[in-house]
């Protein structure tokens, strides 16, 4: 257990917590338990038994692509595979949900270190202030 995790942990919670019950709102799918960790190379997950894992991490990704990953997750709670039917629920709320994987994707090549991740939210930030 790191600091860093430590230190965001619950802010992760909250964040993820609301997007939940935002976007469940579209699909009302039951879940049990909903945990918060520092996985290394997923940035969520969810098993047979409906509970959701998701990586603190995300709080540090862009709004679009933590929702992006929420409704993922919750789709799984429908459809346990990424077979068409999958996509189709996950298209319901996130159209365009392949141009979301390709930033995903991009974002992991360089590394999913928090100190990576801290600074592609800043230039995010800095981006939007100055209206680019």
């Amino acid at each position: 257990m790191t600091k860093h995790y430590v230190m965001h942990k619950e802010t992760a919670r909250a964040v993820i917590q609301a997007k939940l019950l935002y976007w469940n709102q579209f699909y009302n799918l039951q879940y049990n338990r909903v945990s918060i960790r520092n996985q290394r190379r997923c940035w969520g997950s969810c098993t047979s038994l409906g509970n959701l894992n998701f990586s603190y991490k995300i709080l540090f990704l862009p709004e679009h692509l933590q929702d992006y990953i929420i409704v993922h997750e919750l789709c799984h709670l429908a459809e346990l595979n990424h077979g068409q039917q999958f996509w189709n629920l996950v298209a319901q709320q996130i159209p365009d949900y392949q141009t979301h994987i390709r930033e995903l994707r991009a974002i992991e090549l360089g590394g999913m270190s928090y100190v990576r991740l801290e600074k592609l939210k800043d230039v995010q930030k800095q981006s939007v202030v100055e209206g680019i």
